[in-house]
């Protein structure tokens, strides 16, 4: 696999990603019903705002974006990850695990936080097959009867990791 990196978004970077996006069912899923589509990928940044949030894109070694998340401050000292995808092109090829690794990495080292959380829709089992993969357990709590709440120990996810190397 190629060298691919985390890094800020820029312009170009929102762009790529509004493309992504098909229609009004996929940006829900994605970005949740606050961000109405359509959109412009201008507007992205402010319309991804959650307070306290850092979004990074994945870039392949050309530097192009491949993939981008999110995490922000969650409940009781947690950090919680989202709006996570992955360029049509890239998916299927480990790029979303390689993405949820080094945003996961990037949360323990900007936060220190030492619970992961994120949410993931019960009929996507791919995602749901990649985060247990790494680590996390489904809260049934306080999950709904779309969404599955999961949380992890950023050491359990980095023994995840470490261990597949």
């Amino acid at each position: 696999m190629c060298k691919k990196t985390l890094r800020t978004p820029g312009k170009a970077d929102y762009k790529a990603i509004a493309a992504w996006i098909s229609d009004k069912k996929a940006c829900s899923r994605w970005a949740g019903p606050s961000v109405p589509f359509p959109f412009a990928a201008a507007n992205l940044p402010e319309l991804l705002a959650v307070e306290g949030c850092s979004s990074y894109c994945l870039s392949d070694i050309d530097n192009h974006c491949i993939g981008f998340g999110q995490f922000w401050p969650g409940k009781q000292g947690t950090v919680h990850i989202g709006r996570i995808i992955i360029s049509p092109e890239a998916r299927g090829k480990g790029a979303g695990r390689l993405l949820c690794e080094k945003l996961i990495a990037q949360t323990r080292q900007s936060t220190g936080a030492s619970t992961v959380t994120l949410r993931v829709y019960r009929d996507n089992p791919a995602a749901r097959s990649l985060y247990s993969s790494l680590g996390f357990s489904i809260i049934e709590s306080e999950s709904t009867d779309d969404l599955l709440f999961m949380s992890a120990t950023a050491n359990e996810v980095a023994r995840e990791i470490t261990s597949k190397l």
